[in-house]
Protein backbone atom coordinates (compact mmCIF):
# COMPACT_ATOMS: atom_id res chain seq x y z
CA UNK A 1 0.00 0.00 0.00
CA UNK A 2 1.32 3.71 -0.90
CA UNK A 3 2.91 5.75 1.59
CA UNK A 4 0.40 8.08 2.97
CA UNK A 5 2.65 11.10 1.90
CA UNK A 6 3.48 9.92 -1.77
CA UNK A 7 6.01 13.13 -2.74
CA UNK A 8 9.12 10.70 -1.78
CA UNK A 9 9.57 7.07 -0.03
CA UNK A 10 10.84 7.20 3.80
CA UNK A 11 14.69 7.05 4.46
CA UNK A 12 13.85 3.52 5.84
CA UNK A 13 11.97 2.45 3.03
CA UNK A 14 14.84 3.52 0.35
CA UNK A 15 17.73 2.09 2.45
CA UNK A 16 16.06 -0.84 3.55
CA UNK A 17 17.15 -5.02 2.67
CA UNK A 18 14.01 -6.38 0.38
CA UNK A 19 11.15 -7.46 2.36
CA UNK A 20 10.93 -11.67 3.16
CA UNK A 21 8.00 -12.91 1.13
CA UNK A 22 4.50 -12.72 3.43
CA UNK A 23 2.34 -14.24 0.89
CA UNK A 24 -1.41 -13.32 1.83
CA UNK A 25 -3.36 -15.57 4.14
CA UNK A 26 -5.42 -17.20 1.01
CA UNK A 27 -7.42 -20.58 2.82
CA UNK A 28 -8.05 -21.19 5.97
CA UNK A 29 -5.94 -23.00 8.54
CA UNK A 30 -5.94 -23.65 12.21
CA UNK A 31 -3.03 -23.20 13.92
CA UNK A 32 -2.39 -22.63 18.13
CA UNK A 33 -1.60 -19.14 18.41
CA UNK A 34 -2.43 -16.58 15.96
CA UNK A 35 -0.57 -13.14 15.90
CA UNK A 36 -2.33 -10.23 14.67
CA UNK A 37 -0.37 -6.74 13.56
CA UNK A 38 3.52 -7.20 12.11
CA UNK A 39 4.87 -4.39 14.35
CA UNK A 40 8.02 -5.37 16.59
CA UNK A 41 5.75 -6.78 19.16
CA UNK A 42 3.87 -9.10 17.08
CA UNK A 43 6.94 -10.09 15.18
CA UNK A 44 8.72 -10.64 18.21
CA UNK A 45 6.31 -12.49 19.51
CA UNK A 46 5.93 -15.02 16.58
CA UNK A 47 9.71 -15.62 17.01
CA UNK A 48 9.14 -16.34 20.45
CA UNK A 49 6.31 -18.38 19.86
CA UNK A 50 8.08 -20.74 17.18
CA UNK A 51 11.61 -20.46 18.89
CA UNK A 52 9.47 -22.59 21.76
CA UNK A 53 8.01 -24.75 19.55
CA UNK A 54 4.53 -23.39 19.09
CA UNK A 55 2.76 -23.75 15.70
CA UNK A 56 2.05 -19.85 15.08
CA UNK A 57 0.94 -17.87 12.55
CA UNK A 58 0.97 -13.95 12.11
CA UNK A 59 -1.66 -11.46 9.93
CA UNK A 60 -0.51 -8.14 8.89
CA UNK A 61 -3.10 -6.13 6.99
CA UNK A 62 -0.04 -4.72 4.48
CA UNK A 63 3.45 -5.96 5.24
CA UNK A 64 5.55 -6.29 7.87
CA UNK A 65 6.98 -2.99 9.68
CA UNK A 66 4.80 -0.60 7.61
CA UNK A 67 3.40 1.02 10.09
CA UNK A 68 5.29 3.21 13.06
CA UNK A 69 7.74 0.49 13.30
CA UNK A 70 9.05 0.72 9.90
CA UNK A 71 8.80 5.20 10.53
CA UNK A 72 10.52 5.67 13.68
CA UNK A 73 13.69 7.88 14.41
CA UNK A 74 15.45 3.57 14.81
CA UNK A 75 16.28 5.54 18.33
CA UNK A 76 16.93 2.52 20.39
CA UNK A 77 16.35 3.87 24.05
CA UNK A 78 16.11 1.56 27.62
CA UNK A 79 13.55 2.25 30.14
CA UNK A 80 10.21 3.93 29.43
CA UNK A 81 8.77 7.65 30.81
CA UNK A 82 9.43 6.95 34.39
CA UNK A 83 12.43 6.64 36.67
CA UNK A 84 12.99 3.66 38.87
CA UNK A 85 12.06 6.25 41.72
CA UNK A 86 9.05 7.22 40.38
CA UNK A 87 7.96 3.32 39.16
CA UNK A 88 8.67 2.66 42.52
CA UNK A 89 6.03 5.54 44.14
CA UNK A 90 3.90 4.15 41.53
CA UNK A 91 4.13 0.23 42.30
CA UNK A 92 5.98 -0.01 45.36
CA UNK A 93 9.86 -0.86 45.52
CA UNK A 94 9.57 -5.02 45.60
CA UNK A 95 7.35 -4.44 42.05
CA UNK A 96 9.56 -1.33 40.66
CA UNK A 97 12.67 -3.78 40.74
CA UNK A 98 11.79 -6.01 38.48
CA UNK A 99 9.72 -3.63 36.68
CA UNK A 100 13.23 -1.59 35.97
CA UNK A 101 15.06 -4.62 35.64
CA UNK A 102 12.42 -5.82 32.37
CA UNK A 103 12.60 -2.19 30.97
CA UNK A 104 16.36 -1.63 31.67
CA UNK A 105 16.95 -4.68 29.68
CA UNK A 106 14.80 -3.36 26.37
CA UNK A 107 17.96 -2.00 24.97
CA UNK A 108 19.91 -5.55 25.16
CA UNK A 109 17.31 -7.64 24.02
CA UNK A 110 17.11 -5.54 20.14
CA UNK A 111 20.78 -5.38 19.82
CA UNK A 112 21.09 -9.73 20.89
CA UNK A 113 18.75 -10.71 18.29
CA UNK A 114 20.58 -8.36 15.59
CA UNK A 115 23.33 -10.56 16.42
CA UNK A 116 22.21 -13.69 17.07
CA UNK A 117 20.20 -13.96 14.30
CA UNK A 118 22.47 -12.15 11.91
CA UNK A 119 20.15 -9.36 10.93
CA UNK A 120 20.63 -7.30 7.58
CA UNK A 121 20.18 -4.09 10.11
CA UNK A 122 22.71 -1.45 10.11
CA UNK A 123 23.19 -0.32 13.43
CA UNK A 124 25.41 1.50 16.03
CA UNK A 125 25.35 1.03 20.59
CA UNK A 126 26.96 4.44 21.14
CA UNK A 127 24.81 5.80 23.65
CA UNK A 128 21.52 8.09 24.49
CA UNK A 129 22.04 11.53 25.10
CA UNK A 130 19.02 13.63 26.80
CA UNK A 131 19.80 16.88 26.74
CA UNK A 132 18.04 19.70 29.22
CA UNK A 133 16.88 22.16 27.52
CA UNK A 134 16.08 24.53 30.52
CA UNK A 135 17.23 25.22 34.16
CA UNK A 136 14.61 22.93 35.54
CA UNK A 137 15.26 19.75 33.30
CA UNK A 138 19.03 20.04 34.31
CA UNK A 139 17.69 19.02 37.97
CA UNK A 140 16.07 16.81 36.47
CA UNK A 141 18.67 14.73 34.29
CA UNK A 142 21.09 15.18 37.28
CA UNK A 143 18.27 12.80 39.56
CA UNK A 144 17.86 10.71 36.54
CA UNK A 145 21.12 9.69 35.93
CA UNK A 146 21.39 8.56 39.81
CA UNK A 147 19.01 6.75 39.79
CA UNK A 148 19.52 4.54 37.31
CA UNK A 149 23.46 4.32 38.52
CA UNK A 150 22.20 3.13 41.76
CA UNK A 151 20.44 0.88 39.76
CA UNK A 152 23.72 -0.11 38.40
CA UNK A 153 23.45 1.39 35.33
CA UNK A 154 26.54 3.41 33.90
CA UNK A 155 25.05 6.49 33.35
CA UNK A 156 26.18 9.59 33.56
CA UNK A 157 25.86 13.59 34.15
CA UNK A 158 26.95 15.56 31.28
CA UNK A 159 27.85 19.51 31.73
CA UNK A 160 27.13 21.97 29.15
CA UNK A 161 30.44 21.02 27.38
CA UNK A 162 30.50 17.75 27.39
CA UNK A 163 27.01 17.32 25.84
CA UNK A 164 27.89 20.10 22.70
CA UNK A 165 31.19 18.18 22.28
CA UNK A 166 29.25 14.97 21.57
CA UNK A 167 26.01 16.14 19.75
CA UNK A 168 27.99 19.05 18.04
CA UNK A 169 25.19 21.77 19.19
CA UNK A 170 25.17 24.43 22.08
CA UNK A 171 21.73 24.41 22.53
CA UNK A 172 21.42 22.18 25.80
CA UNK A 173 22.54 23.26 29.07
CA UNK A 174 24.14 19.42 30.34
CA UNK A 175 22.53 16.49 29.93
CA UNK A 176 22.80 12.32 30.76
CA UNK A 177 24.34 9.83 28.85
CA UNK A 178 22.81 6.32 28.99
CA UNK A 179 25.47 3.80 27.12
CA UNK A 180 22.63 1.69 27.27
CA UNK A 181 20.67 3.65 23.70
CA UNK A 182 21.89 3.09 20.31
CA UNK A 183 20.79 3.25 17.01
CA UNK A 184 18.97 0.66 14.43
CA UNK A 185 17.97 1.38 10.64
CA UNK A 186 14.41 0.74 11.97
CA UNK A 187 12.82 -0.95 8.96
CA UNK A 188 15.65 -3.48 8.33
CA UNK A 189 15.47 -4.51 12.19
CA UNK A 190 11.83 -5.63 11.26
CA UNK A 191 12.28 -7.31 8.22
CA UNK A 192 15.03 -9.01 10.25
CA UNK A 193 12.66 -10.00 12.88
CA UNK A 194 10.08 -11.45 10.65
CA UNK A 195 12.84 -13.31 8.64
CA UNK A 196 14.03 -14.91 11.60
CA UNK A 197 10.29 -15.63 13.04
CA UNK A 198 9.56 -17.44 9.72
CA UNK A 199 13.04 -19.16 9.89
CA UNK A 200 12.20 -20.83 13.03
CA UNK A 201 8.94 -22.12 11.72
CA UNK A 202 6.39 -18.78 11.88
CA UNK A 203 4.06 -18.30 9.07
CA UNK A 204 3.67 -14.69 8.24
CA UNK A 205 0.95 -13.27 5.93
CA UNK A 206 1.09 -9.85 4.61
CA UNK A 207 -2.30 -8.21 2.92
CA UNK A 208 -4.30 -9.75 5.49
CA UNK A 209 -6.08 -7.30 7.49
CA UNK A 210 -8.23 -8.92 10.06
CA UNK A 211 -12.08 -7.35 9.77
CA UNK A 212 -13.33 -9.60 12.00
CA UNK A 213 -12.16 -11.68 15.13
CA UNK A 214 -15.03 -14.23 17.16
CA UNK A 215 -15.10 -17.30 19.05
CA UNK A 216 -16.56 -19.90 17.56
CA UNK A 217 -16.45 -23.67 19.34
CA UNK A 218 -13.23 -23.09 21.65
CA UNK A 219 -11.52 -21.17 18.93
CA UNK A 220 -10.53 -17.57 18.12
CA UNK A 221 -11.67 -16.95 14.29
CA UNK A 222 -9.58 -14.29 12.57
CA UNK A 223 -11.55 -13.26 9.28
CA UNK A 224 -9.46 -11.45 6.84
CA UNK A 225 -10.57 -8.74 4.25
CA UNK A 226 -10.51 -11.98 1.76
CA UNK A 227 -13.18 -14.29 3.32
CA UNK A 228 -10.04 -16.88 4.24
CA UNK A 229 -9.95 -17.58 8.37
CA UNK A 230 -7.69 -18.16 10.63
CA UNK A 231 -8.23 -20.46 13.80
CA UNK A 232 -6.27 -20.72 16.83
CA UNK A 233 -6.94 -21.22 20.68
CA UNK A 234 -4.98 -18.12 21.77
CA UNK A 235 -4.40 -14.79 20.06
CA UNK A 236 -1.69 -11.65 20.44
CA UNK A 237 -2.70 -8.18 19.21
CA UNK A 238 -0.59 -5.51 18.81
CA UNK A 239 -1.53 -2.67 15.97
CA UNK A 240 -0.06 0.07 18.22
CA UNK A 241 -0.77 3.43 16.73
CA UNK A 242 -2.70 1.94 13.62
CA UNK A 243 -5.59 0.06 16.03
CA UNK A 244 -8.61 0.16 14.44
CA UNK A 245 -12.13 -1.26 15.65
CA UNK A 246 -11.56 -4.52 15.44
CA UNK A 247 -11.61 -5.01 19.61
CA UNK A 248 -14.21 -2.99 20.64
CA UNK A 249 -13.35 0.38 22.18
CA UNK A 250 -9.62 -0.07 22.22
CA UNK A 251 -8.81 2.19 19.81
CA UNK A 252 -10.29 4.76 22.31
CA UNK A 253 -8.01 3.85 24.94
CA UNK A 254 -4.74 5.68 23.25
CA UNK A 255 -4.59 8.93 21.09
CA UNK A 256 -2.27 8.46 17.63
CA UNK A 257 0.00 11.37 16.70
CA UNK A 258 1.95 11.28 14.22
CA UNK A 259 5.67 11.72 14.66
CA UNK A 260 7.54 13.72 11.71
CA UNK A 261 10.96 13.47 10.73
CA UNK A 262 13.02 14.81 7.94
CA UNK A 263 16.48 13.45 6.83
CA UNK A 264 19.49 15.76 4.70
CA UNK A 265 21.55 14.43 1.93
CA UNK A 266 24.68 12.82 3.80
CA UNK A 267 26.70 15.57 5.50
CA UNK A 268 30.20 15.66 4.91
CA UNK A 269 33.17 13.63 6.22
CA UNK A 270 34.19 16.55 8.61
CA UNK A 271 31.06 17.19 9.65
CA UNK A 272 29.76 13.43 10.17
CA UNK A 273 32.95 13.49 12.68
CA UNK A 274 31.70 16.35 14.41
CA UNK A 275 27.64 16.17 14.49
CA UNK A 276 26.94 12.96 16.66
CA UNK A 277 29.67 10.97 15.83
CA UNK A 278 30.01 7.19 16.50
CA UNK A 279 26.33 6.56 16.08
CA UNK A 280 25.18 7.92 19.24
CA UNK A 281 21.33 8.82 19.50
CA UNK A 282 19.83 11.99 21.57
CA UNK A 283 16.21 13.18 22.50
CA UNK A 284 15.99 16.37 24.87
CA UNK A 285 13.39 17.58 28.03
CA UNK A 286 10.80 19.73 26.17
CA UNK A 287 7.53 18.44 25.99
CA UNK A 288 7.09 18.47 22.67
CA UNK A 289 10.53 16.81 22.34
CA UNK A 290 12.91 16.58 19.67
CA UNK A 291 14.94 13.64 18.54
CA UNK A 292 17.84 13.43 16.18
CA UNK A 293 20.38 11.49 14.88
CA UNK A 294 23.36 10.50 11.65
CA UNK A 295 21.87 7.44 9.98
CA UNK A 296 24.35 4.45 8.74
CA UNK A 297 24.87 6.48 5.81
CA UNK A 298 25.77 10.18 7.12
CA UNK A 299 22.70 11.61 6.86
CA UNK A 300 21.59 13.86 9.99
CA UNK A 301 17.47 13.15 10.99
CA UNK A 302 15.53 15.83 13.23
CA UNK A 303 12.11 14.51 14.45
CA UNK A 304 9.29 15.70 16.45
CA UNK A 305 5.41 16.85 16.62
CA UNK A 306 3.88 18.29 13.17
CA UNK A 307 0.01 18.22 12.65
CA UNK A 308 -2.17 15.66 13.70
CA UNK A 309 -3.72 14.91 10.39
CA UNK A 310 -1.85 13.14 7.66
CA UNK A 311 0.90 15.23 6.18
CA UNK A 312 -0.75 16.93 2.92
CA UNK A 313 2.37 18.83 1.73
CA UNK A 314 6.59 19.58 2.56
CA UNK A 315 5.75 22.67 4.59
CA UNK A 316 4.23 20.16 7.51
CA UNK A 317 7.94 19.54 7.70
CA UNK A 318 9.23 22.93 7.91
CA UNK A 319 9.46 23.24 11.74
CA UNK A 320 11.92 20.59 11.91
CA UNK A 321 13.76 21.84 9.15
CA UNK A 322 13.89 25.28 10.58
CA UNK A 323 14.90 23.82 13.85
CA UNK A 324 17.59 21.75 12.39
CA UNK A 325 19.81 24.81 10.96
CA UNK A 326 19.37 26.53 14.04
CA UNK A 327 20.46 23.71 16.20
CA UNK A 328 23.17 22.74 13.38
CA UNK A 329 24.13 26.09 11.97
CA UNK A 330 27.44 24.55 10.92
CA UNK A 331 25.70 22.20 8.56
CA UNK A 332 24.59 25.64 6.45
CA UNK A 333 20.52 25.71 4.95
CA UNK A 334 19.67 21.95 5.18
CA UNK A 335 19.24 20.37 2.14
CA UNK A 336 16.70 17.39 2.66
CA UNK A 337 16.44 14.16 1.11
CA UNK A 338 13.74 12.84 2.89
CA UNK A 339 10.21 13.72 4.76
CA UNK A 340 8.17 11.01 6.43
CA UNK A 341 6.12 10.16 9.59
CA UNK A 342 4.40 7.54 11.39
CA UNK A 343 1.83 6.60 14.07
CA UNK A 344 2.66 6.39 17.72
CA UNK A 345 -0.01 5.16 20.42
CA UNK A 346 0.03 7.13 23.67
CA UNK A 347 -2.07 5.76 26.76
CA UNK A 348 -2.91 8.15 29.30
CA UNK A 349 -0.20 6.91 31.71
CA UNK A 350 2.27 6.98 29.31
CA UNK A 351 2.87 3.28 30.09
CA UNK A 352 2.17 -0.10 28.10
CA UNK A 353 -1.28 -1.68 28.54
CA UNK A 354 -2.36 -5.06 28.70
CA UNK A 355 -5.76 -6.30 28.05
CA UNK A 356 -7.33 -9.82 28.35
CA UNK A 357 -10.85 -9.16 27.51
CA UNK A 358 -12.24 -12.82 27.14
CA UNK A 359 -9.84 -15.93 27.77
CA UNK A 360 -7.59 -16.87 24.92
CA UNK A 361 -7.07 -13.07 23.48
CA UNK A 362 -3.98 -11.04 25.10
CA UNK A 363 -3.81 -7.33 23.88
CA UNK A 364 -1.03 -4.85 24.27
CA UNK A 365 -0.97 -1.27 23.22
CA UNK A 366 1.19 2.07 23.49
CA UNK A 367 4.52 2.68 22.88
CA UNK A 368 5.08 6.01 23.70
CA UNK A 369 7.35 6.28 21.64
CA UNK A 370 10.41 3.83 22.64
CA UNK A 371 8.81 1.21 20.86
CA UNK A 372 12.11 -0.45 19.19
CA UNK A 373 13.13 -1.60 22.90
CA UNK A 374 9.78 -1.93 24.47
CA UNK A 375 7.31 -3.37 21.87
CA UNK A 376 9.99 -5.84 21.26
CA UNK A 377 10.53 -7.07 24.79
CA UNK A 378 6.98 -7.14 25.53
CA UNK A 379 6.06 -9.20 22.52
CA UNK A 380 8.63 -11.73 23.87
CA UNK A 381 7.01 -11.03 27.02
CA UNK A 382 3.64 -12.22 25.96
CA UNK A 383 4.82 -15.24 24.04
CA UNK A 384 6.55 -16.42 27.21
CA UNK A 385 3.29 -16.10 28.84
CA UNK A 386 1.18 -18.03 26.39
CA UNK A 387 3.75 -20.44 25.29
CA UNK A 388 3.58 -21.65 29.11
CA UNK A 389 -0.30 -21.27 29.68
CA UNK A 390 0.47 -18.15 31.85
CA UNK A 391 3.05 -19.39 33.78
CA UNK A 392 5.71 -16.76 32.92
CA UNK A 393 4.66 -13.90 34.58
CA UNK A 394 3.82 -10.92 32.49
CA UNK A 395 5.81 -7.70 33.02
CA UNK A 396 2.61 -5.42 33.45
CA UNK A 397 -0.48 -5.93 35.48
CA UNK A 398 -3.52 -6.46 33.06
CA UNK A 399 -6.20 -4.05 33.10
CA UNK A 400 -9.66 -3.69 31.49
CA UNK A 401 -10.26 -1.94 28.42
CA UNK A 402 -11.07 1.34 29.83
CA UNK A 403 -11.73 4.74 26.52
CA UNK A 404 -10.16 7.80 26.96
CA UNK A 405 -13.18 10.41 28.38
CA UNK A 406 -14.52 12.44 25.08
CA UNK A 407 -12.00 10.46 22.63
CA UNK A 408 -13.56 11.77 19.96
CA UNK A 409 -12.28 15.29 21.22
CA UNK A 410 -8.92 14.32 22.16
CA UNK A 411 -7.34 15.26 18.53
CA UNK A 412 -8.74 19.09 18.58
CA UNK A 413 -7.32 18.82 22.28
CA UNK A 414 -4.13 17.32 21.26
CA UNK A 415 -3.31 19.69 18.90
CA UNK A 416 -4.23 22.62 21.35
CA UNK A 417 -1.81 20.81 24.08
CA UNK A 418 0.70 20.80 21.66
CA UNK A 419 0.20 24.24 20.68
CA UNK A 420 0.54 25.11 23.98
CA UNK A 421 3.68 23.13 24.88
CA UNK A 422 5.38 24.91 21.27
CA UNK A 423 4.99 28.28 24.15
CA UNK A 424 6.05 27.04 27.18
CA UNK A 425 8.99 24.55 26.25
CA UNK A 426 10.82 27.33 24.69
CA UNK A 427 12.48 27.92 21.08
CA UNK A 428 15.19 26.82 19.77
CA UNK A 429 17.69 29.39 20.42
Amino acid sequence: MADPFPLAPSLWAATAPPAPPTPLLSADRTVEVAVIGGGYLGLSAALRLAERGREVALLEAREPGWGGSGRNGGQVIAGVKYDPRELAAKVGEQAAQALAAFVGSTADLVFDLIERHGMDAPHARAGWIQGAHSPAALDTVKARADDWAKRGVAARFLDKAEVEARLGTAQYLGGWLDPRGGAVQPLAYARGLARAAIRAGATIHGDSPVVSLKQDDGFWVATTEGGARLRAKRVILGTGGYTGDLIPKLRQTVITPNSYIVATKPLSPNLRATIMPGGIVSSDTRQLLLYFRQDHEGRLLMGGRGPFREPKEASDWAHLERVLGKMFPQIGAPEIDYRWCGRVALTRDFLPHLHEPEPGLLIDIGCMGRGVGLQTAMGRAMADHVASEGRDPLPFAVSKIRPLPLHALNQAYVSAIIAWYRLTDGGVR
